[in-house]
This record gives structure tokens, sequence and C-alpha cells, in this order.
């Protein structure tokens, strides 16, 4: 085995104390999705969009990677041949485990984008209307970074060709119900990719893999890990 693609998603940092995007109830930490995370909502009221945003940046820097992180860091150093890294969650907990080319699909909470030239800049605290671009100096024109409902994924492009040439592709954590991701055990099966899903119950997309790990992300995934690492150092 020389290439290994990995999704996760908000499974993975819940077990970090991040709140998954979507409760039982549809909403987001209490608020409509179609309010804080839809270009519509922010053109309607960006105020409550920056609070929302500044407080989940604030929850972000407060929370620590887990066990599952950490583990998925370790892969990335010590396995000998390709790992590729996409995941859902807009956290920085990946990084700060330790992984150092993570793709993040649906962008990514620490960081801004200008609306006039497009510019993509740092933004580890609080973002509001004041604001000014780091690049062409516009003040009130940076929205958060993230790929809101009716926007197209990042790095699609990317994703497609690291998957497609993967030997086994892991799941760990998603729902399955978001798309194109939803979508991504299915193609690695189409192209007779191993698959394996590692989430504590069955999703919809649970038929499309060859095997099913159920429990915690942190007592699987570093399981997992070990189990990879010491097949490859046979």
């Amino acid at each position: 085995m020389k290439s290994i693609f990995i999704l996760t998603g908000a499974g993975i940092s819940a077990e970090s104390g991040i709140q998954t995007f979507r409760g039982s109830d549809g909403l987001w930490e209490g608020h409509r999705l179609e309010d804080v995370a839809s270009p519509g909502g922010f053109h309607r009221d960006p105020t409550m969009v920056y609070s929302f945003y500044n407080v989940r940046r604030a929850k972000i820097r407060d929370a620590i990677p887990n066990a599952a992180h950490s583990a998925l860091a370790r892969l990335e150093r010590d396995f000998p041949g390709t790992v590729t890294l996409v995941t859902q969650n807009i956290d920085d907990l990946h990084e700060r485990a330790g992984s150092r080319q993570v793709v993040h699909m649906h962008g990514e909470a620490m960081k801004a984008r200008c609306l006039k030239c497009q510019a993509i800049s740092l933004c580890e605290t609080t973002l509001d209307e004041t604001n000014r671009c780091p690049a062409c100096g516009t003040v009130g024109t940076l929205r958060p970074h993230i790929v809101w409902f009716g926007e197209i994924p990042l790095f699609l492009e990317e994703i497609d060709h690291a998957l497609t040439q993967a030997d086994l592709f892991v799941a760990i954590g998603t729902s399955g119900v978001v798309y194109p991701a939803a979508g991504f055990a299915e193609l690695a099966a189409r192209h007779g990719i191993r698959t394996i899903e590692i989430n504590p119950a069955s999703t919809e997309i649970s038929p499309h893999f060859d095997e099913h790990l159920r429990g915690p992300a942190t007592e699987k995934v570093p399981a997992w890990v070990d189990g990879i690492l010491s097949a490859t150092s046979v």
C-alpha cells in the first residue's frame, strides 16, 4: 500500500469539545443554518454572522487536539507512502496536532477572505466591519473564509485526483450527509479502492465501505494507525 486518503468530519473534533455544525434540531449552536452559514444570511445581517464566527473562533482556540488528531499526524510523519488528509472541519486541530498538509475543503475559521481582492489572510481573533484587508487595504470587505451553503467546496480537482489514485480510503467521524464529501466513499468503491469507515454508528453511506470500525475516534483511530505503521515497518 502506497497511498492513503483520509476524510475527517465533525465527529473527530467533537471529542475535543467542538460542536458539530448541525444539531438534531437542525440548528447550529442555536442559530438557523441559513442565517449564519449562507451568503444570503451574511448579506442580511453581517454583524450577527461576524459575531457567530468570533465566538466559534474563540472556542476553537480553547480546544485541544485529541488522540485521533495526534495519531493522524503520526501517520503522515511515519507512513512510507503518501497520506492525503482532507477535512470538512473549519478548525485547526489537525495542524496543531502536527499534520503539515491538511486540505480544508470547507474553509478555515482562522482565516478571512476579502470580497474585493479575494486575498486570504490569517484571522485568529475577532472579525467585523472595521477590519482592513492586509492585501488591498480596503475596510469592511473581509468575510469568514468558510464555504457556506450554496458555495462550491475548495480544492475539488486536487481532491478528486488524490482520491482516485489512492489504495485506501478512510472516513473518520463524518455523517455522510453533506455532499460532495458524502460521495467520496462511493467514488472510491467504483475505482476498486478499499474503504474503511471509523464512526461510532452507522451512517447513510456505510454500505459503500468494506470495513467498519465502530467506536470513538480517540480510541479507534490510534489503534488503526498503530496497525498500519506496524504492517509497513515489517
